[in-house]
């Protein structure tokens, strides 16, 4: 009997029309959430199957971090959230409990997300398999608790949504919004020792990057940056992790190719790739550019 209410039910055009956008819902936060860089951060690569319950440890000049359960289990991970949670989280670095989070988490990029973006992420994520992990707690000097946080964010952060410059056109504000969500500038960004990102050298690689990693130059610099490549090579770069002389990106790029990049459509590939080389062209010598043979993308690509 119930299966033929729920059948009667699904006939009714505004219930299959709910339904319909709720799955697409759920598609588009897939996809943000690919584009994020969440993959990566949060599923264990010693525990792929344990897909985003965290765990996963980060080495930083602050101490190791372990990244949190983000599946739908309702005890450890975000089954709970409200739509609310998930808002002050990724655009105000702030927990359910009101506690505030350490910038390891990349709120400063995630606070560009539009509000639809981010409901869309919050759906995908309540109906991700949930995986009943416990999250590890970080390995930070004794003087780090979380409400140092407060005058940190007080003075170095500056929360709001992505606003599209109008002297851009479409195609490049859509790189610029990607990139940012992306959480590019994170990584390939040079930090000071209060671990704020330097803007004068946005995007111009690191010595200091996660894990100790040597972090590339991609601004358009013709000799340290990416300033030789055409809009070709970046979109192929990012599908495929290979580089314009051959050889493969490895190691933590190379994860962000497998678990993110090679996932986004061609357009916001080449959105991605006209903003990056449209960008001006920033120099540094201090990166060391390492050769990496190991072809680590996925076998399909």
């Amino acid at each position: 009997m119930h299966r033929y209410l729920l059948a009667l039910l699904l006939c009714q055009p505004g219930v299959a029309e709910s339904a319909d956008s709720q799955q697409d819902l759920i598609r588009q936060g897939e996809y943000l959430v690919r584009a994020a860089g969440c993959v990566s951060c949060h599923t264990d690569p010693d525990k792929p199957k344990n897909f985003l319950a965290g765990g996963r440890s980060l080495q930083t000049p602050f101490g190791v971090f372990y990244s949190p359960n983000i599946t739908s289990d309702k005890k450890h991970g975000v089954g709970g959230w409200s739509d609310e949670d998930f808002e002050r989280a990724l655009r105000q670095g702030v927990s359910p409990d009101g506690s505030h989070y350490y910038p390891v988490f990349p709120y400063t990029s995630y606070t560009r997300l539009k509000l639809e973006d981010v409901k869309a992420i919050a759906a995908y994520l309540r109906n991700v398999q949930p995986v009943p992990q416990a999250n590890r707690e970080h390995e930070l000097p004794w003087y780090l608790f979380r409400w140092v946080m407060l005058p940190w964010k007080w003075l170095y952060f500056q929360p709001g949504e992505f606003m599209p410059p109008v002297d851009r056109g479409e195609v490049q504000n859509r790189g610029a919004y990607l990139v940012a969500i992306g959480h590019c500038s994170e990584c390939h960004t040079p930090r000071d020792e209060m671990g704020v990102l330097d803007p004068v050298r946005y995007l111009s690689g690191t010595k200091d990057g996660p894990e100790g990693e040597s972090i590339p130059n991609i601004t358009p610099h013709r000799q340290t940056g990416i300033g030789k490549w055409d809009e070709d090579d970046v979109m192929y770069f990012l599908k495929t992790g290979a580089l314009p002389d051959g050889d493969y990106t490895g190691s933590l790029m190379a994860e962000v190719v497998d678990d993110g990049t090679r996932y986004l459509n061609e357009s916001d590939r080449k959105a991605i790739a006209t903003y990056l080389l449209a960008l001006p062209p920033v120099e540094n010598k201090l990166v060391t550019k390492k050769k990496k043979k190991k072809k680590t993308v996925k076998d399909e690509w």
